[in-house]
């Protein structure tokens, strides 16, 4: 049996792997949260993987305040950069496949057709520089079997996200104001959960590959906005404003649309359009 150790499993993605357990009995998870497995003490990880014959890490933990990172780099290195470097390194030595989930915010996002792996990275952020540098830690170290798997906009029905968000405003507003210049594409936390534990009988590799996984399809904030209402049958106007209009701490990418062809081709998955995810989401909600 694969045991299967969920770090950050208290938010969006692993709060989707907790609802697959019984859907996977092939697999034994451990579930861990930042209070109950500190991910950057090396020994209290290696302790834990080596107690519980961990074969296989998925690290969704992650520090994901975007516009607070700015200030709280610290932090903001400690979980998305060293808690990597420590994951892998334990990884390296036990040979456990780790499977780490990065972020589009390694790019630019000044692109104007969809992101390949091999395009250069260029982080615009604290956030997005910090969970470079995890990346590139965890290439350095190369345990087997490993990857990274960078997505965007993701959302769920579990945590704080863009889809519940907009449901909360809109029983308060009867007008709002969502950014219709910057382009990407939603991804559900279920559809990516579901993909990794379909690819972790897959992994066989030295070096590690890096991958990427959204929804299918191309849409600005303002259009998943109009989605989201007009799926719910809300009655709200939504008006489409820019970036200058809304200025942040942080700067976000304008474009980040991810090319999927690597993830789809090698592990023969299907990977479904966004507008699809989002109604089945919106029906749990």
């Amino acid at each position: 049996m694969n045991n299967i150790l969920v770090t950050g499993a208290n938010g969006q993605l692993g709060s989707e792997f907790r609802e697959f357990e019984q859907a996977y009995p092939v697999y034994n998870f451990y579930f861990k949260g930042s209070k109950e497995l500190d991910i950057t003490n090396h020994i209290a990880v290696n302790n834990f993987v080596k107690s519980t014959n961990i074969s296989v890490i998925i690290n969704c933990a992650a520090y994901t305040a975007v516009d607070k990172a700015e200030s709280d780099i610290e932090l903001s290195s400690k979980l998305n950069h060293f808690a990597v470097e420590n994951l892998a390194k334990i990884a390296k030595v036990r040979s456990i496949k780790l499977i780490h989930i990065s972020t589009d915010y390694v790019f630019n996002g000044t692109n104007h057709i969809p992101y390949t792996e091999s395009d250069n990275t260029n982080p615009q952020s604290v956030y997005g520089n910090t969970k470079l540098g995890g990346e590139q830690a965890m290439q350095k170290i190369a345990p087997t079997n490993s990857i990274i798997i960078r997505t965007s906009w993701v959302y769920s029905s579990f945590g704080k996200n863009f889809v519940k968000t907009m449901l909360r405003l809109a029983s308060e507003k009867k007008e709002l104001g969502v950014i219709v210049d910057q382009v990407g594409t939603p991804t559900y936390a279920r559809d990516l959960a579901k993909a990794i534990l379909n690819i972790i009988p897959k992994l066989e590799n030295k070096d590690i590959e890096v991958y990427h996984f959204s929804n299918i399809g191309v849409c600005s904030w303002y259009d998943f906005a109009k989605a989201i209402f007009t799926y719910k049958e809300i009655d709200i106007k939504v008006n489409a404003i820019e970036t200058s209009q809304y200025p942040t701490v942080a700067k976000r990418p304008f474009y980040s649309v991810l090319n999927k062809n690597r993830i789809e081709k090698k592990f023969q998955i299907e990977i479904p359009n966004w507008r699809d995810s989002l109604k089945e989401c919106l029906q749990k909600l």
